[in-house]
């Protein structure tokens, strides 16, 4: 079995997710790869991280059903032996409007994903890691936790600020057992996320408000998420770095 260290990475056959898996089978990391319904996807984001000489599997769970992620978790242990960092990416996205036009099914399509599947995959990641007396613990929240989304995905920005909250409190319960737990808030970064809210340009429309002058890239986020599971950040918890230019 091999010593490198684990990362499980929901929501990996895209975007930050898959960028993420690539820049840590390269900084030397195994790759746990998640997804839901792109097994293509996925088996190319594994194949890319294999490249890099490290060992990479996927493994297909809806995070927002409960018994999936644990049999997830099961299924991670029993093939690596170990999980060193979890990487709490997945999440959904609805069409932009305004707050009063969204129904129960799609609120609770948000929630049971953004809120109660992050919830799922941490309390499992803990449960490993708190027997091993060690780990980390990277979410993905958002820059829409604080800004608001307003008139595009209040939803959704609500559900993010959840996950502020989560960071904080894991932070605190974690980090007896030797457990970092922090959060990344990624702002207007290209990619296809935006398609599903139903304006696949909306980088390009909103970039000039960004002090930067551009949108961010998957591979940016990456790097803050990758920095966090190292030992370069071995005293940050409870940290939210935002990831935003200036934004």
């Amino acid at each position: 079995m091999s010593e490198n260290r684990v990362v499980l990475i929901t929501g990996a056959s895209r975007g930050i997710g898959a960028a993420t898996a690539i820049l840590a089978a390269k900084r030397g990391w195994n790759v746990a790869i998640n997804y839901l319904s792109n097994a293509a996807a996925a088996d190319a984001v594994a194949a890319s991280c294999r490249s890099e000489g490290v060992e990479a599997v996927v493994v297909r769970a809806d995070v927002a059903d409960e018994a999936a992620v644990v049999e997830m978790f099961k299924d991670v242990a029993k093939h690596f032996g170990r999980l060193d960092a979890l990487v709490n990416n997945a999440g959904i996205l609805g069409t932009q409007g305004t707050f009063d036009g969204f129904d129960g099914d799609r609120l609770r399509a948000v929630v049971n994903t953004n809120v109660l599947g992050a919830m799922y995959v941490a309390r499992e990641a803990l449960r490993l890691m708190i027997r091993a007396q060690t780990g980390v613990i990277v979410n993905v929240g958002s820059r829409a936790s604080t800004l608001g989304s307003a008139n595009e995905f209040v939803d959704y920005a609500a559900t993010k600020g959840a996950i502020d909250s989560l960071t904080t409190g894991l932070s605190i319960e974690a980090g007896p057992h030797g457990i970092r737990v922090n959060c990344v808030r990624p702002g207007l970064i290209r990619t296809d996320i935006h398609a599903s809210s139903g304006e696949a340009g909306r980088v390009d429309r909103l970039q000039h408000g960004v002090p930067m002058g551009r949108g961010g890239e998957a591979d940016e986020v990456a790097a803050a998420i990758v920095w966090l599971m190292s030992e370069e950040a071995s005293y940050v918890s409870g940290a939210m770095i935002e990831v935003s230019g200036g934004r």
